[in-house]
């Protein structure tokens, strides 16, 4: 039996030296060499760059508030751990600057540090693998010479031991960020196109609105690969939503509607809140008109997702007049009156451009309640943008037992002609967990946010 252990445990360290040489072997062969030259000194070219890091909002992910823009610290909470964010300031200690434009690409698109280690899949490089060498090389000029080195190292992940491990990604890269380009549909026009690219690539919205698979995969990285595409998912405890043409996707939003939410985070009926706020500040916003309008007239043609609701049955409001009229006739309708009447008004209507729209929203009629309930417990901030003089905030309603924020979500989401599941307490209280135990951002000086 001695004799069995030692040939078994020989036999199994041999498997994990094979598994790990296996990972270098994989990543050295999906290293490139890039030897292109880039001079990071041409003002055009680190323009262009700057265009394209907002297409690709580096700096959300790689900021905390209040912090030296892409210096990294950002918490992004993942099924095993808290991953933050890097420094890609130019800083030669702490951040990328020792990195040639070979390590920078193979960073960017292939998800291999300049030290050959696998980047985590929270780093969005599957999507970023279908951008132009032409891109990539304005990037490298615009992070080479216009942003500023800011010394802060950067913060180890809270994966425990052995999933922290990084050779085991080379494998995961294998399998699920192999080297792609885009490919258009045939016969779409230009403006379908430009807008594919960007939602595909350097918008990398696939990261947040398609789901993922045991792997923590995106089941899907465009159309042609499956219907999961933009489906909808859940991230960081937010329902980011389907952007498919379904019931609870963008059905009810014309193009115009997405073009004004891209470029300023609002609509007469909704708002943007959580991650999405923050894409909308730093990416979206600063898009070109042209950009925008791809960008709408993509996501509008997309159909509906295999399974879901085309469009909801009618149904009649009659929620407004018994408001008005003093019949609550729920504990719901009650702590609403009480809570929520002064902005969002008996008929649900808010005040466009100021205060959402609760009736016809489709962040309330969501499937998935996470969204709602997190945004009642935490409250939000709008984000800034040049159309609207001022971001309203929402206060958060934490105060309120679980049992009342039930109540008053569950009547929110089947009134006037909303029409969604109910909810119970414990999806409440695993919200209300949730966010207790998220783990703070890093900030400048090893302080917490």
């Amino acid at each position: 039996m001695k004799r069995f252990g030692i040939k078994a445990a020989a036999g199994l360290l041999a498997a994990a030296g094979l598994a790990i040489g296996g990972a270098q072997l994989l990543t050295a062969n999906r290293k490139v060499d890039a030897a292109a030259s880039v001079d990071v000194n041409d003002r055009r070219l680190a323009e262009a760059g700057a265009y394209i890091a907002r297409t690709g909002d580096c700096v959300a992910c790689h900021s905390v508030p209040n912090g030296q823009p892409f210096a990294g610290g950002l918490a992004m909470q993942t099924p095993v751990g808290t991953i933050y964010s890097s420094n890609i300031t130019p800083d030669k200690q702490t951040g990328i600057g020792g990195y040639s434009y070979a390590d920078f690409k193979n960073a960017v698109q292939y998800g291999i540090r300049k030290d050959g280690a696998a980047l985590y899949p929270a780093m969005p490089y599957p999507s970023y693998a279908i951008m132009p060498d032409a891109d990539i090389q304005a990037l490298y000029a615009y992070f080479m010479s216009r942003v500023e080195p800011v010394s802060q190292p950067s913060a180890d992940s809270t994966i425990p031991w052995p999933l922290n491990m990084r050779w085991p990604m080379a494998w995961w890269q294998l399998l699920f960020a192999g080297k792609r380009e885009f490919a258009a549909s045939p016969g779409a026009d230009e403006k379908l196109v430009r807008g594919a690219y960007l939602v595909e690539g350097p918008g990398h919205c696939g990261a947040c609105h398609t789901p993922r698979g045991l792997a923590y995969q995106e089941r899907a990285l465009s159309l042609a690969d499956g219907d999961a595409f933009l489906s909808g998912a859940v991230i960081d405890g937010w329902r980011a939503k389907s952007l498919r043409g379904e019931a609870q996707g963008l059905q009810s939003w014309s193009a115009q509607d997405i073009e004004m939410f891209l470029k300023t985070g609002r609509t007469d009926k909704v708002a943007a809140f959580g991650a999405m706020a923050d894409v909308v500040e730093h990416s979206t916003r600063h898009f070109t008109d042209g950009d925008i309008a791809s960008i709408a007239a993509y996501l509008k043609q997309l159909p509906a997702a295999g399974g879901k609701l085309a469009a909801f049955p009618p149904k009649a409001d009659s929620t407004t007049a018994a408001l008005r009229d003093g019949r609550y006739d729920s504990r719901g309708a009650v702590i609403y009156v009480e809570q929520c009447v002064v902005c969002h008004r008996a008929d649900g209507q808010g005040m466009p451009r100021i205060f959402p729209a609760l009736a016809g929203n489709s962040a309330v009629f969501a499937k998935n309640p996470q969204s709602i309930i997190q945004i009642t417990l935490e409250g939000g901030r709008m984000p800034s943008n040049d159309t609207d003089a001022m971001a309203f905030a929402m206060p958060g309603f934490r105060h309120l037992s679980d049992q009342d924020i039930t109540d008053v979500i569950n009547f929110i989401r089947t009134a006037w002609t909303n029409q969604a599941p109910p909810i119970g307490g414990e999806d409440v209280a695993h919200i209300r967990g949730f966010l207790a135990g998220k783990k703070p951002n890093i900030v400048a000086g090893g302080k917490h946010e």
